[in-house]
């Protein structure tokens, strides 16, 4: 007899379940083989948060050319962005290809302005106008996760395209924008949750960079924050994730959301794939309870109609 359709949804999500508690695990184990060991308990608890942060934000998924087995957090990735192709850098503590000759100041000022050592600055496809919100702290504890992992001499990546004249001109106007750039629904909130929420979507898993349309030079449009973009990661289209009724998740519950971000189940059973099931590797790290923060903020969030023009 044929499984009713109830019965299939519910065994096409325990098996998404049990592959996504398999990608933790490897995940975790891999972890261990690119980190170096902390000299102190303290030291490992610094870490151990830096490490919370970095999984959260999916550093490793962006800059891990996973596609060519490339070395955890080694760069390479070839990204398609607003600006052309860029590969990702190596943020390993490789001291002449990564990060392993910068100071806190120097990663600080990265993600927080967009700006290099060097003084150069990264276009705004680097989601620095989000990471620019996380707190001193988790920065101190990213910056300490990154330092702890082990060396990889990345030589410069082929494939990523050089910027013409007018789109580095366009670039360099677009960063001094999204250097400004303040998150709309990201203020201190009375709710605990709520602001804890806001800041899981607004700084750490900036979550506005696919889901909020950009202007034309490229910086995050404030005016449709999380309102759904044609042009998400990669240039693949993001839905509205504000609670608009008919072009967002108004209709969505509390579970819907929760069940998503543990698993990437949509409330018609289907699953998500693309981008977004990347994504879902970042939340399914999460805690229940940051998990339960994220779906109390977006529920909050002012409702948007979703532009197709967006």
């Amino acid at each position: 007899m044929a499984a009713a359709p109830a019965t299939k949804h519910i065994a096409k999500r325990n098996r998404r379940s049990a592959s996504l508690r398999f990608i933790a695990v490897g995940a975790g184990l891999a972890l261990a083989t690119v980190m170096a060991a902390p000299a102190s308990a303290a030291d490992q608890a610094v870490v151990a948060r830096g490490a919370y942060i970095a999984a959260a934000a999916g550093c490793d998924q962006c800059h891990t050319d996973s596609k060519n087995e490339g070395a955890p957090f080694a760069g390479g990735r070839l990204l398609e962005t607003e600006f052309g192709t860029i590969a990702t850098p190596n943020i390993t503590p490789d001291a002449a290809t990564g990060i392993g000759g910068w100071s806190e100041a120097d990663f600080v000022q990265a993600m927080r302005w967009g700006i290099a050592p060097d003084g150069t600055h990264y276009v705004p496809a680097f989601p620095f106008p989000y990471f620019g919100g996380l707190t001193d702290g988790d920065l101190t504890d990213l910056k300490a996760f990154l330092d702890s992992l082990k060396p990889v001499s990345q030589p410069r990546i082929s494939g990523a395209s050089a910027l013409a004249l007018f789109a580095r001109a366009r670039a360099v106007i677009g960063t001094a924008i999204a250097a400004n750039f303040t998150i709309p629904s990201a203020l201190a909130a009375k709710d605990r949750a709520v602001a804890r929420g806001a800041y899981l979507v607004a700084a750490v898993g900036r979550c506005g960079d696919c889901h909020t349309p950009l202007t034309w030079f490229g910086a995050p449009d404030p005016d449709r924050y999380l309102a759904g973009s044609r042009g998400g990661m990669e240039g693949r289209a993001a839905p509205n994730i504000t609670p608009d009724a008919k072009t967002g998740i108004g209709g969505w519950s509390e579970d819907d959301i929760a069940s998503l971000l543990k698993d990437g189940g949509t409330p018609d059973g289907d699953f998500v794939g693309g981008s977004m099931a990347e994504i879902v590797r970042n939340t399914a790290r999460l805690t229940d309870d940051d998990r339960r923060a994220i779906v109390a903020y977006l529920k909050t969030v002012p409702a948007k109609v979703f532009f197709k023009h967006n």
